[in-house]
């Protein structure tokens, strides 16, 4: 069944036992209520076959149509999450129940994680520290690879491509069942080139660059995804392990780096499909073991994790302010390792259902090259939380938790290899200092589900934290990828979140309503400060600490006009304000502007079913800005999706197209780094999957 975002989202509406049709999608309207009843949160579930039909390149485009969820591009054919607006460490994404660790605090980081390994994903709109500590101030997105194979053999091949950067892609997978073990296996190749825009030279600093062809030069790249899974799955009792690996090469847009491109040797006109200096190379392994019990009232379940990230950047050697020219062209490279391990029991009583759990982490990074961001550092973690979800009825719901953290972290200090006059004496700089913290947190949460008739209501009310990461105690340098000098507080408290949120939806067979409004007050809110200020050159931005009030909603409306013809109406508004600090008054850098979403969809089932599905997407100017940041002007794109399924024997063939930007417009995204020097978002894309099922 071909699935649609918006009712994806609306089945929260359902409101009957019988089977209902949102659109696309056919669910079970008493399973679907009893989904978004098991919490006061906001949170959207998709599965496979919405992921299969929405594909728009990565993982993220996919789930950008959700009213608060965007992707915020990185310029090399990927992308990171962000929720109402918060993203980076303020959003935990775990992949099987553990937390992915990479080196996330980076803009230019993607998710190293295989979008079509994924079988499903949840999405919880708000602040979930309550079951995942640390990072989930935002929200959390949660993959799940969990598919259990009912054959002896079963798979599918997906080939893929998009028209704006020449991607072209293979995925495969594999599994099957003997009795109670079962299999999986997943395979991932895709390539691509250097992507297009809609503006033949770009400015960087007052100096104009012209693009050749409309592309970014040296923006082409590769990925490599492999994962293994073999388990039991018995009556009340399933153990599986998962080894996964993920690696990625990717340029960065030359002229990003620096004006010194001018004095390169390189050829980064030459083709479009190499990959020049500068560039980023991540390899991530993940091994996840995971057990699970239960019986008629108990549950219990243990997740352990292994995770390695390693990360390299390299540029040309070349010397910068008192640096000297390097020996070789490794800038930066990282090696994470982290240890995960979650455990938790689950007791239904009655009306009550009572959960509590241990999780703990242990991480560890090392630098290297001759370019400094962020120091070596450990942390360890560990929390313990209690929860109950009490059931006054079917239709009354309330439940509340309560969770406690240690969380330490040390950074190491850090010397520069070559000297710098100061005072007229050569002194091997200091960037980062030697650093303990240690916090303790107390955070808890309570919310009502309450459903009566056609409405669905719920309110969730909680505090959460986040501790500081080393980037923002340490980081003392150059950041050429995004244009500016950072600089870190080793004097930050850990930020703190408090927030209340609300979800109110009814429907019928013709209508459907949605809308989460949420309010958030930060006492410490943590940020990177623009000033008016250059170091080395680029622009000066040090993280400082302020009070900020957020506040926002997300709505959709959904209107069966015919049997086969659906109007689709959605919108997303945040504003942001600081109530104290240098920036008083103003809201936050990168604020995410106010966007609406209208589009018309036919559905019909002519030898397997489809849709067609034509979108405006329409985004507001922002004026909201933090000085010396400047405005980004409104804009609007119009875009088309369609899919089908069609039944062969036994197989099943699905198509999916979508086009973005039809009309080839330029435009600016206000939360892009990419818009600073100039450059607008990517012309118009095409994206095919055409996959076989067996």
């Amino acid at each position: 069944m071909i699935n649609n975002i918006l009712a994806a989202l609306l089945f929260t509406c359902a409101v009957n036992d019988t089977t209902i049709t949102l659109g696309d999608v056919t669910v079970n309207g008493q399973r679907s209520r009893d989904f978004q009843m098991q919490t006061s949160q906001s949170v959207l579930q998709v599965n496979r076959d919405f992921l299969s039909q929405n594909f728009a390149g990565s993982l993220m485009q996919t789930l950008e149509g959700i009213p608060g969820v965007k992707a915020m591009s990185i310029g090399s054919g990927q992308s990171k999450p962000a929720i109402r607006g918060l993203g980076f460490n303020r959003l935990a994404v775990s992949e099987d129940g553990i937390k992915h660790e990479g080196q996330q605090w980076g803009d230019d980081h993607g998710l190293e994680i295989d979008q079509f390994a994924i079988d499903r994903a949840e999405i919880i709109k708000g602040p979930a520290a309550l079951l995942y500590g640390s990072d989930a101030i935002g929200g959390v997105l949660s993959l799940y690879t969990n598919h259990l194979p009912t054959k002896p053999v079963e798979g599918a091949v997906q080939m893929f491509g998009r028209s704006n950067n020449e991607q072209l892609g293979l995925s495969a997978k594999i599994g099957g069942r003997s009795g109670r073990f079962f299999y999986r296996a997943n395979m991932t190749l895709i390539d691509y080139a250097d992507y297009s825009v809609t503006t033949d030279s770009i400015q960087y600093y007052s100096y104009w660059i012209r693009l050749k062809d409309r592309r970014l030069r040296n923006t082409a790249g590769t990925e490599r995804d492999g994962s293994i899974t073999v388990g039991y799955a018995g009556y009340r009792f399933h153990t599986d392990i998962r080894v996964a690996d993920n690696f990625s090469k990717s340029g960065f847009f030359a002229n990003a780096h620096g004006l010194e491109v001018r004095l390169s040797d390189i050829d980064y006109d030459s083709s479009r499909r190499d990959i020049d200096l500068p560039y980023q190379q991540v390899n991530h392994l993940k091994v996840i073991s995971h057990t699970s019990w239960n019986s008629d009232v108990l549950t219990a379940d243990l997740s352990l994790a292994y995770q390695n990230n390693q990360r390299k950047e390299t540029s040309e050697p070349m010397s910068h302010g008192y640096m000297p020219q390097p020996d070789g062209p490794i800038e930066r490279q990282f090696n994470k390792s982290t240890y995960t391990g979650n455990f938790w029991l689950r007791l239904s009583a009655n009306q009550h259902t009572l959960q509590g759990g241990v999780n703990t982490e242990l991480q560890h990074n090392r630098r290297d090259g001759w370019g400094f961001i962020i120091p070596d550092f450990e942390s360890t973690g560990a929390g313990i939380y209690l929860s109950d979800r009490y059931a006054l009825s079917q239709q009354l719901i309330f439940n509340a938790g309560v969770r406690f953290d240690h969380v330490r972290t040390h950074i190491h200090d850090y010397y520069d290899w070559y000297e710098t006059p100061v005072d007229g004496i050569p002194t091997f700089k200091q960037r980062s200092a030697d650093m303990r913290k240690s916090m303790n947190s107390l955070t808890w949460s309570a919310g009502v589900n309450y459903s009566t008739g056609n409405w669905l209501m719920k309110a969730n009310v909680g505090k959460s934290f986040r501790m500081p990461i080393p980037k923002e105690l340490g980081t003392n340098g150059v950041n050429y990828h995004i244009f500016r000098y950072e600089q870190g507080n080793p004097q930050l408290d850990p930020e703190e979140s408090y927030q209340l949120d609300a979800s109110i939806g009814w429907g019928n067979a013709k209508v459907e309503i949605l809308v989460d409004p949420f309010v958030n007050y930060f006492p410490n809110f943590i940020y990177l400060n623009p000033t008016a200020r250059f170091v080395e050159g680029l622009q000066l931005y040090h993280y400082t600490q302020a009070r900020v009030i957020r506040y926002g909603a997300e709505a959709q409306f959904t209107w069966n006009i015919a049997q086969d013809w659906q109007l689709l109406l959605q919108g997303e508004y945040l504003y942001a304000r600081q109530q104290s600090g240098e920036k008083k008054g103003y809201t936050l850098p990168f604020s995410t502007p106010w966007s609406v979403d209208a589009g018309v969809k036919y559905s019909f089932d002519f030898h397997g079913k489809g849709f067609m599905k034509l979108n405006a997407h329409i985004v507001s100017r922002q004026n909201e800005i933090v000085p010396p940041e400047q405005p980004t002007g409104g804009y609007y794109t119009l875009n088309f999706s369609a899919g089908k399924y069609i039944s062969l024997k036994s197989t099943m063939l699905n198509v999916a197209l979508h086009a973005d930007n039809l009309l080839n417009r330029r435009f600016y995204d206000h939360t892009s780094y990419y818009r600073l020097i100039d450059v607008p978002e990517p012309g118009r894309n095409l994206s095919l999957k055409v996959g076989l099922e067996f």
